[in-house]
């Protein structure tokens, strides 16, 4: 089976497309999958995050400053 593939038009700053040509020289792969890659690590990097939120969504939250009135009065500050 085939896998099909879109197209998309990315602009990349000028030293970041050269350092990516030089990447896909350098490991025999296309800009494309280099990007493509990228892109799903930053996606599965998501999922994890919200999987991770979702896991604790029922903890209870403490303000910034509670949570240093805690250190302060703990010693750890």
């Amino acid at each position: 089976m085939r896998t099909l593939h879109k197209r998309a038009t990315i602009y990349f700053n000028p030293a970041l497309h050269r350092v990516l040509r030089l990447k896909a020289a350098e490991t025999s792969h296309s800009i494309s999958d280099i990007v493509n890659d990228a892109v799903s690590a930053s996606l599965a990097e998501d999922l994890a995050d919200l999987e991770a939120f979702r896991k604790r969504e029922r903890e209870p939250t403490i303000s910034f400053e509670a949570a240093l009135a805690e250190l302060k009065r703990n010693g750890k500050i």
